[in-house]
Formats: structure tokens, sequence, C-alpha cells
């Protein structure tokens, strides 16, 4: 039997894995593996122009490891769906109609697609036009409520802790304050791991509103008590006044969430009279080589889409439940964002060690 294999959206720490599991599980039971490059986009091959190849396990060898994808991806091109926060958008049926006929011709039985939410939605108007979809989640935002976590998740929060100490040392020789600027999008889930784990004296995140004036209160709090240096971490999705900050007007994709750091800087270097410095970490969240966490969820992630197409469920996606490999419909797994909650224990626990999270919580020091 041939399969596909496709990785669509941003790039992710783990995809390699998920590669490397998918092709080991199906060699073990004598399927054959096409690898589309350029997410999608492959699937627009023609016989004078094919963008493919066939994946073995010699060519997939410890691929694990390495971060980015062999495959290589696009966020844009022939079949954006989104525009705007939440807007969408239909693809053309004759990008449909060319996939479809790609798909056929190949003789593939089913093609697996390795994305976040907008990959996934892509995937069921595939399906919709009669093509067998196994979904994989990705995101190192880890805001898809079908899945516990996403791979791609712990290596981005442990990005984040590892330039908090890095920073922590420049700020504490010149008395500065830190503002530093996490990807997460509209879920904070990167800030306030990574925050906990890096020493954060405060964390901002889009579901907990907060306000200036108490970060001040915080931020001299501290100062009353001796300490030299200032960190704060601030998801690129948190709001100002009820508003996001973007880099972009609307595009064709998503927009382009960012600028909360700089603005911060400014305004508290004003409320505060300490000297500021902003750093957005930006895309060395997603680089490098993934954690050994996710590796293993990627691999794992991989071998259970072959299982899902051997038992013929497709239109599912798999999904990590209580450390065990499930599946569920992609409609359900795409339908609600895996949101922080304001009130949870982890929050609550975060606050009782003194971390700020901008509301009107008081702080035990």
């Amino acid at each position: 039997m041939n399969i596909g294999i496709l990785n669509a959206g941003g790039d992710c720490p783990g995809l390699n894995a998920v590669i490397e599991g998918a092709v080991g599980a199906a060699t073990s039971r004598g399927w054959k593996v096409i690898g589309f490059y350029d997410g999608f986009e492959g699937l627009l091959s023609t016989p004078d122009n094919e963008r493919w190849k066939e994946l073995t396990p010699e060519n997939c060898l410890n691929i694990r490891s390495m971060g980015g994808t062999i495959l290589g991806t696009v966020n844009k091109g022939n079949f954006t769906v989104k525009s705007g926060v939440g807007g969408r958008m239909q693809i053309a049926d004759d990008v449909l109609a060319r996939s479809k006929a790609t798909v056929e011709r190949l003789g593939l039985k089913a093609l697996i697609v390795v994305g976040g939410d907008g990959s996934q939605t892509i995937g069921n108007e595939l399906r919709a036009i009669g093509l067998p979809i196994v979904g994989v989640p990705k995101t190192i935002d880890n805001d898809l409520g079908a899945t516990d976590y996403t791979f791609g998740f712990w290596t981005a929060v442990s990005v984040v802790s590892d330039n908090l100490d890095r920073l922590r040392t420049t700020a504490d020789s010149h008395k500065r304050m830190m503002v530093v600027e996490v990807m997460g999008r509209h879920a904070g889930w990167i800030a306030l791991y990574g925050g906990i784990a890096g020493g954060a004296d405060v964390i901002l995140i889009p579901e907990i509103e907060f306000k200036l004036e108490e970060i001040v209160k915080k931020v001299e709090l501290l100062k009353a008590l001796g300490q030299r240096e200032i960190i704060i971490v601030v998801s690129e999705g948190a709001k100002i006044g009820g508003k996001l900050l973007t880099l972009d007007e609307e595009t064709k994709g998503e927009v382009r969430l960012g600028g909360i750091a700089s603005f911060l800087s400014t305004k508290l270097e004003t409320l505060t009279g300490i000297e500021t410095r902003y750093c957005v970490l930006g895309h060395v969240q997603r680089g490098g080589s993934p954690i050994a966490f996710d590796r293993v969820l990627g691999v794992r992630c991989g071998a259970k889409a072959i299982e899902l197409i051997e038992q013929g469920k497709f239109g599912e996606t798999v999904a990590l439940h209580r450390n065990d490999m499930v599946s569920m419909p992609i409609e359900e797994a795409v339908r609600t964002l895996h949101l922080v909650d304001g009130e949870s224990q982890l929050v609550s626990e975060a606050k009782e060690i003194g971390i700020s999270f901008g509301d009107d919580t008081a702080y035990p020091f």
C-alpha cells in the first residue's frame, strides 16, 4: 500500500521525529511512504515537476534528533485558509482538484497531514472531496484542545527558560528591567511554563487581563527588597486595553502578532524610572533540535497515525491523553483552543511563589 505524508504551517521541533515514526511503522507493514515537499504545495505536483520523494528507513535514519523538517514547509501559498484573526477563505476548486489528481495518480490510499488548526482545517477540506486524511497535531503553542501536549512545545519552553537565565545575568549586571516577548499566539502556555522555569518576576498572558499599575507595584516592591534585576515575560498575544498588537495589517494568512515587548518596555521605563530593555525571542523557539520528550512524542504520533490508517479511521487526528496515544475526529480537535485557565492550580501556585500576572491579586512578597 502507498501512503503520503506532509507537514504544513510553521516549522516545529519534532517534525522529523513524526516522519521517522511514520516511516518506520509503515515499513514494518510493508507499505511505501511518499513525502511531499513544502506542505500542501507538494500536492500540486505534475509529472514534469514532481514535488515529493520516497521515504525509507534508510533516508530517515535518526532524523528524530534534527530540527526543522526534511520535507520543508510553508504557511502561505495556494492553500491559505485564514485571513486575520478567525477569518476564513475557501480553497480554489482547481487547487483541490489538482491535489486529488496527484493523490490518485500516485496511488495513495491515505495522506497524513501534520499541522496545526489551520492545516487540519485544510485536511478536512481535502477529506470533503474524497481524500483519506489522518491528522497529526503540530504547534509549539500547545493550543490544540485535542491533545494534552503538542510536540515542540516543551522544546520551546526549554529555549525560553535557557534564555531567561542568560538575560537575568546581564540585567543583574546593569540593574536593568528586561521585557521578554515569547510566542504562543492567543494561548499563554509558553510564557507561563517558560516564565516559571526561568524565574520570571512577572508573566503576562492573553488569558489574564493585566494593568500597567499592577506591574509597576510589583516592580517597586522588588526594588524595595533590594532586587537588582527584573524579568518580565510577555506572550505575543497578550492584549493592551483589550487590543492585540500586530506587526502588519491583515494578510493572506494569519496576522503576525508582535510588538508588545517594545511597547511595555517604553511604558514601564517611563513609569518606574528603571532602565529597561526588551528582547523578542522569535524563531529561536521554533528552531534547533527537539528535546527528548518531543522526540519521543513525535515518533509516537507518527506510529499512531499509521495505526489509524490500518484501522481505516480517516478524518481523525492523533492525540495524547494521559500518556496514551488516542484519536478523535479532526472537526472536534480544531473546534476549540486549549487556553490557560486563569484560575488554574498552576497559576495559583505561581502567584503563591511571588510571580505577578499584572492583575490585582496580592503577592506574598
